[in-house]
């Protein structure tokens, strides 16, 4: 067209920062099909020789990271823990049972990994808080989860309260979830909702 003249605006560095976050992202929903698993391979090597519990400089996932709640500045800890995985199967007992008795196989864990590697990593910072926590990576004998902890003194800025022990008295989002509470409120999506609306 004549006489029409394009301008070219440079981005705000909050928008390519943005863009950035939005490209990470993405590549972590997929990660088979971008560089993650390339990458994640790599680094899972040298993870599994590691501590099962050890402290990082900063997230590996920052765009989970800051969606929880982390931010770079003093009195936020990272941590990574290793759990692993697979069924909970006890020794046989000696002593005569029938099968049904055994309880060897098909045993179930009350909490999720995720908020095993949680109170795990209470124990280990005792002085310290957890905020929040994400899936890192697997392999087939492994799960790495990185905690988001914070020091006790910031914890009035977060409005969490001042008690201790955030994750031993499930007030964590894992925690929230394993007792059931993160629909709390929401009737249409529980079963027994569901189940009186088909006697109708």
């Amino acid at each position: 067209m004549h006489g029409c003249t394009w301008k070219f605006e440079p981005k705000s560095e909050m928008e390519e920062l943005k863009m950035a976050y939005k490209y990470i992202t993405r590549a972590w929903n997929k990660p088979e099909a971008s560089f993650v698993k390339e990458l994640m391979w790599q680094r899972a090597i040298d993870w599994r020789r590691q501590p099962t519990i050890l402290r990082i400089e900063g997230p590996t996932r920052l765009d989970r990271a800051r969606k929880l709640g982390y931010k770079a500045k003093q009195g936020f800890v990272m941590a990574r823990v290793r759990i692993r995985r697979g069924g909970f199967r006890r020794p046989r007992p000696r002593s005569g049972r029938r099968p049904k008795r055994m309880g060897i196989a098909k045993l179930k864990p009350a909490k999720s990994m995720r908020l095993i590697a949680e109170e795990r990593a209470a124990r280990k910072f005792p002085n310290l808080e957890i905020l929040n926590s994400y899936w890192v990576w697997e392999d087939g004998r492994f799960k790495w989860f990185e905690i988001i902890m914070v020091d006790r003194t910031i914890l009035s800025d977060l409005q969490l309260g001042k008690g201790k022990g955030r994750v031993f008295r499930g007030l964590t989002s894992a925690g929230k979830k394993v007792r059931g509470l993160q629909h709390k409120g929401k009737a249409s999506r529980t079963k027994g909702y569901r189940k009186r609306q088909k006697g109708k």
